[in-house]
């Protein structure tokens, strides 16, 4: 086999390696399914009404490299822990488009972390620490999200409990 063949064969089954792994292991994370009680938008905006707690809204694809990242993020134990606090709602921005571009205040970047009170109102003082795309949390780190999760907690939860 000449060198130029074995580098188009090579070649080939590295493409085919590629579609077939890649993604797989990036078609949209590994969201914590275990540790974190996510649900659909519908749903999680009635339970929150019903229940009186915030919502922790997180808008991603399944494309979006970034998004992957991010799914890691709430692997870490305190924010497993935090999670508690809300009705967990995860949106798939491609799959629920219309749902997603109710929830753009800075543009519809993916992926974006927004906080609502029960009723279902956007709290856009709960952002990441950053001069644009202020709904994009560190993917690798999960101290910006632990922090405004934290900040959510005092601000959106009901009365009865802040006493």
């Amino acid at each position: 086999m000449t060198l130029a063949r074995y580098i188009v064969r090579s070649s080939w089954v590295f493409l085919a390696c590629l579609f077939v792994v890649v993604p797989m292991a990036i078609a949209g994370g590994d969201w914590n399914d275990d540790g974190i009680a996510w649900r659909p938008l519908k749903e999680g905006r009635a339970e929150a009404r019903e229940q009186g707690k915030p919502l922790c809204l997180v808008i991603y694809t399944d494309w979006c490299p970034h998004c992957t990242n991010y799914s890691r993020v709430f692997h870490d134990a305190e924010i497993e822990k935090l999670s508690k606090n809300f009705v967990m709602v995860r949106l798939n921005q491609d799959s629920a488009k219309a749902a997603a571009a109710q929830y753009v205040p800075d543009g519809a970047y993916v992926p974006r972390t927004l906080f609502l009170d029960s009723q279902g109102k956007v709290d856009e003082s709960i952002q990441a620490p950053r001069s644009k795309y202020i709904y994009f949390y560190d993917e690798h780190n999960p101290a910006q999200l632990r922090q405004a999760m934290k900040q959510a907690v005092q601000k959106l939860r009901p009365l009865s409990e802040a006493s």
